[in-house]
């Protein structure tokens, strides 16, 4: 059994990365990532500082930009409009959702797609979804990431998708096809779930429910991508439940899988542009 280390994935990423910064200032060039951070959330506040301190580390520049949730609606616009045209800013990373007040899909979508270093905006998943190229969401881009460093292959092999968001399931199930994988896609209303999951040669779990993939759900010897984080008994625990990944050929742990990678591929998005 292998674990997919997703630490080990991004410390390579963030080398190389690093690397390729220090060598851009040689010539006087930067790259610089606005973090755009409206109201009080507190996990908002924790990811924008992790995603800070991933920055400073590989020498990328960053500028949060912080508003009152009582900020108008028309102001946050014009805040994200002057961020696309801003010509040092190399992308713009909105932490989401917004407070409830906000039409959210009017402020991110002011977001040009060249820096929507998240995939987050209609223009981007509109891209993704017609082949051209775009940012894909980075915690659906980890999984490809994740399984490409660990030499494993999507070609004609049928991956399971449990969850159908727009920052997982549905970017990732194109993600997937462009690799010529065969990809079902599950969800809440799914009927016999177990069937279907023990059909997978990949099983992506995006469920947001802690053990909520049983031992009976796995084929032996798949390779199981557990995108869950969960509280549970004081600790953090992913989708997959211990007995389920026992019968893996390969698996990513819960912390220090696909949510080790994500910061670090949407600095890497922020370095290199739209590839």
């Amino acid at each position: 059994m292998t674990i997919l280390d997703g630490k080990k994935t991004a410390a390579l990423h963030k080398e190389k990365l690093s690397a390729y910064l220090k060598e851009l200032k040689k010539y006087g060039k930067t790259r610089k990532l606005a973090l755009f951070l409206v109201g009080s959330d507190e996990a908002s506040a924790l990811y924008a500082a992790s995603v800070q301190k991933a920055a400073a580390a590989v020498g990328m520049e960053t500028v949060l930009c912080v508003y009152e949730e009582r900020t108008g609606e028309d102001e946050l616009v014009r805040a994200v409009s002057e961020l696309s045209r801003c010509g040092d800013i190399s992308g713009i990373l909105p932490f989401l959702p917004l407070p409830k007040q906000y039409d959210e899909r009017r402020i991110v979508d002011c977001i040009v797609p060249e820096k929507d270093v998240d995939g987050q905006t209609a223009a981007s998943q509109g891209y993704l979804l017609a082949g051209r190229k775009a940012f894909a969401p980075c915690t659906a881009r980890a999984v490809i990431t994740v399984l490409d460093d660990n030499g494993i292959t999507l070609h004609g092999r049928h991956v399971v998708i449990i969850g159908r968001s727009t920052v997982v399931g549905k970017p990732l199930l194109h993600l997937c096809l462009k690799r010529d994988a065969t990809v079902t896609i599950c969800h809440s209303k799914t009927k016999d779930l177990a069937r279907i999951t023990r059909q997978a040669d990949i099983l992506v779990a995006a469920v947001g429910k802690a053990g909520f993939v049983r031992a009976d759900m796995v084929k032996d010897g798949a390779v199981i991508i557990d995108i869950g984080i969960n509280r549970a008994d004081g600790k953090t625990v992913g989708d997959v439940s211990e007995e389920a990944t026992q019968k893996a050929a390969a698996y990513t742990p819960v912390p220090g899988g696909i949510g080790a990678v994500v910061s670090t591929l949407i600095l890497e998005n922020a370095a290199y542009g739209i590839q």
